[in-house]
């Protein structure tokens, strides 16, 4: 699976194959949106609201996790590999997320159980709509403008002002000429914003993890929820992002070619992961049971013991820890694209169904023995996967050399400098 060379011109000619791709993502987005709104007009608002949530989790942690996987190769400085750079149209999304959280402001009385309750001084102050937008919206916006100047110096240095000049990569290129930039320095500056966006990404993940989903139980918390938050937006992120290589590598649209060390390595950061996730869920777990606090062992025994919830908890742990595990303790199946992509699916599904299993038991729960699941929530991930497919396919077709071997991508950057 050696990388062969290709260059920009070519690669911006073949990018011009997703055409048919991107009417399937749009396709999808449309689906997607009718089935949104014939869940509201047939009478199912909290239904199609908890898939909107749930679904915006996913994606926004697929995101966020894909960049911060490309920030973690820059400041460790791994240059031989492609799959940083190809991480980086991830954040794409980032515009899309943040619109997407301001939508869940008309389904707030549907995503937020606690509206209308009475708490302690201090968590009233806290649980409050206003302030919650308020300093998410805020959190968001740290967030995304760091991980976009991040962006803007890792751009420079793989493009510089390399043709062709067209879109947002003109004005680009018209701002970088007139400062006149230099590769040492923002090969520091990148560094910089890599470090500093990996910070904020732990610390608004945590945020959004005890607001948007600790909060639908107002009366349990878990101090390591923050941290398991985070994680687990890494391991979906690299997950999402062997997917997108293998992709790239399988399909007929691009020749882009990833070398075998390239899946071994990230099949490791992938096991990694896979353990770190399963660790934070156990700490989260004994920690709990061993203090048999009973507003906190509630939340545990109704997710992992009662029906029909303990099923879904059974799914999660074997989607996304006992397959994973036992698969990429096998070097040789960690080079096989066709199969990592099976894998990094299951383990997306797995994290679906997990933000599922937090969220459903507070947001309108079970009837008897029977999941909440319905029509509209494969329907409305549709949605939110074609627009995911849609602006990661945007951004390639923008930054064609984001699917050059590194060698070759790093060029672009000297001739700009």
């Amino acid at each position: 699976m050696g990388a062969t060379a290709m260059t920009g011109t070519g690669v911006n000619g073949s990018t011009r194959r997703f055409a048919g791709l991107s009417r399937l993502a749009w396709g999808m987005v449309l689906l997607g949106l009718a089935g949104f709104a014939a869940a509201l007009l047939l009478g199912y608002p909290q239904t199609a609201w908890r898939a909107y949530l749930v679904n915006f989790l996913l994606f926004s942690a697929i995101a966020q996790g894909g960049l911060a996987v490309s920030a973690m190769a820059s400041t460790v400085h791994v240059y031989r590999s492609s799959l940083p750079q190809l991480a980086e149209a991830f954040s794409a999304f980032f515009p899309v997320s943040l619109l997407l959280f301001l939508g869940l402001i008309p389904g707030a009385e549907y995503i937020f159980p606690w509206l209308g309750q009475d708490f302690a001084a201090g968590k009233d102050f806290w649980l409050s709509l206003p302030f919650l937008f308020t300093r998410d919206v805020v959190a968001f916006l740290l967030l995304y403008a760091l991980g976009l100047i991040y962006l803007y110096y890792s751009l420079w240095l793989r493009v510089g002002q390399s043709a062709p000049q067209t879109g947002f990569r003109a004005r680009l290129a018209g701002f970088w000429s007139r400062r006149n930039p230099d590769r040492q320095t923002y090969e520091q500056r990148r560094f910089v914003a890599g470090v500093v966006y990996l910070i904020a990404f732990a610390a608004v993940l945590s945020l959004v993890g005890y607001d948007l989903v600790m909060a639908a139980e107002p009366h349990w918390y878990s101090t390591l929820f923050g941290a398991y938050s985070f994680i687990k937006a890494l391991f979906v992120g690299i997950g999402a992002l062997i997917i997108l290589a293998a992709a790239l590598h399988m399909g007929r649209s691009v020749s882009m070619e990833i070398a075998s060390w390239e899946y071994i390595d990230a099949g490791k950061l992938l096991l990694a992961f896979c353990l770190l996730w399963a660790d934070f869920f156990y700490c989260q777990l004994v920690v709990i049971w061993y203090g048999n606090i009973p507003e906190e062992t509630a939340y545990v025994i109704t997710r992992t013991v009662q029906a029909p919830w303990n099923v879904l908890a059974g799914s999660v742990f074997v989607l996304g820890f006992v397959v994973p595990f036992l698969v990429l303790l096998n070097r040789r199946v960690k080079t096989i694209p066709a199969v990592m992509t099976g894998l990094c699916c299951a383990i997306i599904a797995g994290m679906w169904l997990e933000h599922y299993l937090l969220l459903a038991p507070a947001l309108g729960g079970a009837k008897g023995t029977v999941l909440p699941l319905s029509w509209a929530d494969p329907v409305i991930f549709l949605a939110f996967l074609g627009i995911m497919i849609r602006v990661v396919l945007g951004y390639l077709n923008q930054f064609p050399e984001t699917l050059e071997p590194v060698a070759a991508s790093r060029l672009h950057g000297a001739g700009g400098s």
